[in-house]
């Protein structure tokens, strides 16, 4: 589970990569049981934004695709990400178990050097999974030419396409 801003762009990331089986937007790390949009948005939640991705390891490694996380935002910002702002935006990182949070910790340590601020990524408890809305699953393939998907992600994508083309599925 990765918390990287708004789960719209992250969401349309993943599901352009090579060994991603699967990808859904929703909530998490939060205290109430049953969020919803507009409940996490107003910040009293608890909860971010994030997406679950489940990847084939024969094809990709969970190193490369925490490396993508750290390209696809910026994880300097604390609870925001550009115009999206609040504790909903957080860059946090969802392990669900030890083993996973120690894989995170490095690729946090492994990214740094490529920022010259210090990465705020938090790795937090997972509590729970809430898929998000179906209007928000896959919302840049559905919707690419909103102004958000041109103004924010199309650059986020753009980056990501040049550091990552070889993990590209082919079109």
């Amino acid at each position: 589970m990765l918390g990287g801003g708004c789960f719209w762009c992250l969401d349309a990331w993943y599901r352009t990569v090579r060994g991603v089986t699967g990808v859904e937007s929703g909530y998490t790390g939060g205290h109430t049981a049953q969020p919803y949009y507009e409940s996490v948005c107003s910040g009293t939640t608890g909860h971010a934004e994030a997406v679950a991705v489940a990847f084939d390891p024969t094809v990709i490694d969970e190193d490369t695709l925490l490396d993508m996380f750290f390209t696809m935002h910026d994880p300097t910002t604390l609870n925001r990400q550009g115009y999206d702002v609040g504790t909903q935006y957080r860059s946090a990182l969802f392990p669900l178990d030890q083993d996973q949070a120690t894989r995170m910790q490095a690729a946090i340590e492994r990214n740094q050097g490529n920022w010259s601020q210090p990465i705020v990524t938090t790795i937090e408890d997972f509590s729970g999974w809430h898929p998000a809305e179906p209007e928000h699953q896959d919302f840049y393939a559905e919707h690419p030419e909103v102004g958000y998907c041109q103004v924010i992600i199309n650059p986020k994508l753009a980056k990501a396409r040049t550091q990552f083309a070889t993990f590209q599925r082919s079109s």
